[in-house]
């Protein structure tokens, strides 16, 4: 038999094991010290194990569209929620419907879980709808009164687009034509072209104009009478304001001016929603040092916005104004003096904070449904804490099992059973450390079941190559040829039981929500481990420990005696001389 060439590597072999172990100890150095460096020493908790804020909502319809509570709406309405809250920056959060007509949000307990209390429920309902009248936030004293035309002052309320909108003026300006007339007018008309003003009183001044005014229907004079009566100073009336009104019909609105006082609007149909914002960002005004909002509209919304402002611009106060309206509050009520087309800003009285809320929601979108909160519960990590127990116990007590089995039956394989364990162990912990911050991967109860369910594979793994290995001592080969003959057909069979496992944590992430994603993830993240692992460390600490006498040798004790096997004779072996054959026995 013709010798092997130098430097030939045997089939299946190995022949650095000393490289592989080199690059698994450098990840693990560098995986660690990574760790260290950016300070997350521990894996980032769940809610269940931290605890935090379960927020219940229910769908409500608004008058008329009843219909519109369907699947759609509400997985739409889960997104978009889901969006919000991440994009502050806390992780882990659980949006998920339940029922037909109620949403479950869980929020970990983080740095601004606050800010995600008061963005879930938001419906963010924008809209660009034309001022038709100012008025004083009280209800006019006199019986008759309708309002007033009359602009309050809000010095710091504006917009701007590419060019400036107008400041507002602090000089309040009044108009004095036929209030009656115009206001009826002005609620007709399906453009802010129409000139609105409002009088002071129920009879028209002697103005030189005919006295006598048209009667109007009673839906304008419904809404005449809900602007007169409307008191912005109670809470629940501004809530109340503009409740059941759709986007096409005019309606009154409150909001605050630039000096903080509370005014309320009578307002036309919307011309421009928060559908054709393409995006919202909060940003510093580099003129009044005032935090506003910067919104870049879509294609269809610019044209909107270009037709509106140039009308706007055209009319007098307050008939120039434009009311930002989001749910049912005006942000801001800016005059427009020119032309806007591509972007805007709103502007009013804003922090930083609530700037960026605002931004925030915008940027996402606005939810389809109007939402009630029916519960605010806090959850407590007491509960989370114990079942963690209870769980790291079950976890303790199986790898304890694990651990005995393999000495009583391995005996010396055990050791390298037992290392491997500790790496996968140190890797996996590293990894949920670091993916922490990096993808806001969080802890919970479900993904400490899939890293002890993650220990019957990886130890699966292991079983599989020590049978492989003994199956070749009991051919009659001895341990060193015996470990790299064995790994090809070790190595498939582990490659495909993982890949199975893999593939059943894959689908089960995709096709679930909530909790049970953080248990696919864990399966599959272990699962992954396990084939480094072995490629990396199991093997060539097999390959190094078959070159020591103790298991090269086959002591009793180290799981690989060849009598203790069974095993047949050497494969190689000298030809026995054969004896004289009689005659007669021939």
């Amino acid at each position: 038999m013709a010798a092997p060439k130098k430097g030939r590597r045997p089939a299946g072999g190995q022949s650095r094991p000393g490289r592989a172990l080199a690059i698994i100890l450098i990840a693990m150095v560098a995986l660690t010290g990574g760790m260290f460096w950016s300070g997350h020493t521990t894996p980032r908790l769940g809610i269940d194990l931290a605890g935090g804020t379960s927020i219940t909502l229910k769908a409500k319809a608004e008058p008329g569209q009843e219909s519109a509570v369907n699947e759609t709406n509400m997985n739409t309405a889960v997104g978009i929620i889901e969006r919000r809250v991440n994009g502050l920056g806390v992780s882990e959060a659980e949006v998920q419907t339940q029922g037909a007509e109620n949403i479950i949000v869980n929020i970990p307990r983080g740095t601004n879980e606050k800010q995600a209390r008061e963005q879930v429920g938001t419906t963010a309902q924008l809209y660009f709808r034309p001022v038709l009248a100012v008025a004083a936030a009280q209800p006019q004293t006199a019986p008759s009164a309708t309002p007033s035309g009359t602009a309050s002052p809000k010095p710091s309320a504006s917009a701007s687009s590419g060019t400036t909108a107008g400041e507002k003026s602090a000089t309040p300006t009044a108009t004095g034509s036929p209030q009656g007339r115009a206001l009826t007018e002005a609620l007709k008309a399906p453009s802010p072209t129409a000139t609105a003003s409002a009088s002071s009183s129920a009879k028209p001044k002697a103005t030189g104009t005919p006295q006598a005014t048209p009667k109007p229907d009673p839906a304008t004079a419904a809404l005449q009478q809900k602007f007169a009566t409307l008191n912005c100073l109670d809470p629940k009336a501004r809530t109340a304001a503009g409740q059941g009104v759709k986007s096409t019909e005019p309606t009154v609105a409150c909001g605050k001016n630039g000096i903080g006082q509370w005014e309320k609007y009578l307002l036309g149909p919307a011309e421009v929603d928060g559908k054709d914002v393409d995006n919202a960002k909060a940003g510093l005004d580099q003129r009044t040092g005032q935090w506003i909002v910067d919104m870049e509209f879509t294609d269809a919304g610019s044209k909107k916005f270009q037709s509106i402002t140039s009308k706007l611009s055209q009319q007098t106060e307050p008939q120039n104004q434009f009311a930002i309206v989001l749910d049912g509050e005006v942000v801001s009520a800016p005059r427009v003096q020119t032309t806007l087309s591509a972007s805007a800003q709103i502007s009013g009285s804003f922090n930083q904070q609530s700037a960026q809320d605002l931004g925030n929601i915008l940027s996402y979108g606005a939810l389809p449904l109007a939402f009630q909160t029916q519960s605010v519960d806090t959850v407590t990590a007491a509960l989370g804490g114990d079942q963690l127990q209870a769980g790291l116990i079950a976890g303790a007590i199986g790898l304890a099992l694990v651990i005995i089995y393999l000495v009583a039956y391995y005996r010396g394989l055990s050791l390298i059973a037992i290392l491997s364990l500790g790496v996968s162990a140190l890797l996996t912990y590293v990894l949920m450390a670091l993916l922490g911050p990096a993808i806001g991967f969080a802890l919970n109860l479900p993904a400490v079941c899939g890293a002890i369910v993650a220990i019957g594979i990886t130890a699966d793994s292991f079983i599989v190559y020590f049978e492989r290995i003994r199956d070749e001592l009991r051919e009659g080969r001895t341990l060193r040829p015996a470990v790299e003959r064995a790994w090809p057909r070790a190595r498939r069979t582990i490659l495909v039981s993982d890949f199975v496992s893999f593939l059943a944590a894959a689908v089960l992430f995709i096709v679930t929500v909530g909790k049970v994603q953080g248990f696919a993830f864990t399966l599959g993240l272990t699962t992954l481990l396990d084939i480094v692992v072995v490629f990396l460390f199991t093997k060539p600490v097999m390959t190094l420990l078959a070159r020591t006498k103790f298991f090269g040798n086959g002591h009793k004790w180290s799981g690989l005696d060849p009598k203790r096997l069974g095993a047949k004779p050497p494969l190689r072996r000298t030809r026995r001389a054969h004896a004289p054959v009689d005659a007669k026995e021939a």
